[in-house]
């Protein structure tokens, strides 16, 4: 008998292909180019170029766009945790999926 994976995620999730700037380990000084692969309200899946482990804390800065907010452009500064990891054969990239703790909205675009 075939087992049904049940999707686990409450929150709609949105597949985006824009930038983001990453910093890693909570460091203020050093910010790395991502591309998000998709967010919700609750988390992330960026595109890194070099591998990060899970658990590690990670705070991040992308702007979501009017399909998003309904509005206008919004820049986000956001802070979360890796909690999963995987290599895609596409590009050489890590995929990295974050759970988001903390957010806020900054002003202009």
């Amino acid at each position: 008998m075939e087992e049904v994976q049940q999707e686990k995620r409450s929150a709609r999730r949105f597949a985006l292909r824009i930038p983001a700037a990453i910093r890693r380990n909570g460091s203020s000084n050093h910010s790395e180019d991502a591309q998000v692969k998709d967010v919700s309200a609750r988390g992330i899946c960026l595109y890194l170029d070099a591998p990060i482990q899970e658990g590690s804390p990670i705070s991040f800065t992308l702007t979501l766009p009017p399909e998003i907010t309904l509005t206008e452009n919004i820049r986000v500064q956001c802070k979360g945790k890796v909690v999963r990891t995987e290599a895609e054969a596409n590009e050489g990239k890590i995929a990295a999926a974050a759970v988001i703790e903390e957010y806020e909205f900054l002003s202009g675009t």
